[in-house]
């Protein structure tokens, strides 16, 4: 059966609804970018403690993010069910991220720095960044887990769907440039340390508020899907979720690879400053060889999609992804050109990657509602942004792991400390063989578990 005139979007759907990907790109990428470094090498706070810290208050998204798909499923306005959400939660979280990197209180003079201003902030501090970062990742999965729910109810057809997401990929990928890029640059021109933090954190709050009121206004007046029967309690849904065997091996696989992503997110400024030599500008040209190829390479990753179907597709992604992360371990004795070159195919691969877990996450949740005739795609949604945050968050929590395990040194003096060659061993360990693995090795579950879907497919009747 063709699908029908109403499956189409208009490109206003299309682009508002992409617009989100602000949020999330902003969010997703420089906690893990610039969080763990502020701990270490700004506020002096160990390494392993540090880790403890950026993971802890995401992984309280694991309870909260199914909550909040529950919620959404059940809200009734004239807006829809998802999108004062988007609007409410995505400017909370706007004001919260600037608030994370604050720094209040008396920063004192740690570690016998002239410059007080640019010295840790000790027990305080460190309180307050966790307890900040906690409350702005829980408005974020109020935000998240309606944005992610989304698709699945804007059209039933599989092919305008991978449409849709293959915009927000496109926009997630110019959001992690953007945000990721300029966001080092900013702590610098703001001069350095917690002065420099305080003008980052401003600077991506209104990055992330933008694409909250982007993404509300770009969708209104768009199909919000037909309202169905829900679940009677949460543990059903969840039990129903966890039922869809499909669903929990894509689940799975993605968030192990999100896990290996956030690897290298946490690692780009130490990478840059202890592989690569070059502190003040390698974070920027890392994440612009990373992150540029991205936008180029969408519209052939569809194509492939097409030939190959989402599933197969995904597989091809994430193995060049993988092999690009092992080929970077030969970084100290290469070139600037070839790490940047090395680096442009991880990121060609994380492109994929993105694409077609996303597009394929849909696809599960039209399904179970076709099998079962019951509206739970915040719950299925909530469970994904939940593992995907857990992921992201334990990333650089491993990472900070590894530089504990191979003896990194913490400074409070807002520049890195000086590394021994067994430090430095971690990082590159860290950048490159962790990330490579955890990509690579979930492979098998999203080929035992899917169907050849391509990307073109119709929609069934």
């Amino acid at each position: 059966m063709s699908p029908r005139s109403d499956d189409f979007l208009p490109r206003r759907v299309h682009v508002g609804y992409a617009l989100g990907s602000l949020t999330t790109g902003a969010f997703g990428t420089v906690p893990g970018l610039l969080l763990l470094p502020y701990l270490t090498d700004t506020l002096g706070v160990a390494a392993g403690l540090a880790g403890l810290l950026v993971l802890l208050p995401k992984a309280w998204d694991v309870l909260i993010n199914p909550l909040a798909g529950r919620l959404s499923d059940r809200t009734r306005t004239r807006w829809g069910a998802r999108r004062p959400y988007l609007l409410v939660a995505g400017l909370g979280v706007a004001l919260l991220f600037a608030a994370i990197f604050a720094a209040p209180f008396d920063t004192g003079s740690a570690g016998g720095t002239e410059n007080a201003e640019n010295a840790g902030g000790g027990a305080g501090s460190t309180a307050y960044v966790a307890v900040a970062f906690l409350a702005t990742a829980t408005a974020y999965a109020f935000f998240q887990v309606p944005y992610v729910a989304m698709p699945a109810e804007l059209t039933a057809d599989r092919a305008e769907r991978t449409r849709l997401l293959t915009w927000r990929v496109a926009v997630l990928a110019l959001a992690i440039l953007v945000s990721g890029a300029l966001a080092p640059l900013v702590v610098t021109a703001g001069g350095g340390g917690i002065p420099g933090h305080r003008w980052m954190g401003g600077f991506v709050g209104v990055l992330i508020a933008a694409g909250a009121v982007g993404a509300f206004l770009g969708t209104a007046g768009a199909p919000a899907g037909r309202v169905r029967e829900s679940e009677a309690s949460l543990r059903a849904q969840v039990r129903t979720a966890i039922a869809n065997r499909a669903f929990t091996r894509l689940l799975i696989v993605f968030v192990v690879q999100a896990v290996g992503i956030a690897t290298v997110l946490a690692g780009v400024n130490y990478f840059a400053a202890q592989v690569l030599r070059r502190p003040d500008d390698g974070p920027t040209l890392l994440f612009a060889a990373f992150v540029g190829p991205a936008l180029l390479v969408m519209p052939l990753w569809r194509r492939v999609g097409a030939r190959a179907g989402k599933a197969r597709a995904f597989t091809i992604a994430s193995l060049l992804f993988a092999a690009g992360a092992l080929a970077l371990v030969a970084a100290p004795v290469l070139p600037p050109v070839a790490v940047y070159l090395i680096v442009a195919v991880m990121g060609a691969g994380y492109a994929g990657e993105q694409v077609f877990a996303m597009a394929l996450l849909p696809d599960r949740i039209a399904d179970d509602e076709a099998r079962t005739g019951k509206r739970q795609a915040g719950v299925f949604t909530g469970l994904w942004t939940a593992g995907e945050t857990f992921g992201l968050a334990l990333g650089p929590g491993v990472f900070a792991l590894v530089l504990a395990l191979f003896g990194y040194v913490s400074s409070d003096t807002g520049q890195a400390a000086a590394q021994s060659g067994t430090a430095r061993l971690g990082v590159l360990l860290g950048f490159t063989v962790l990330p490579a693995l955890l990509v690579a090795l979930p492979l098998p579950l999203i080929r035992a578990g899917s169907t050849r879907t391509p990307a073109s497919a119709p929609a069934r009747p």
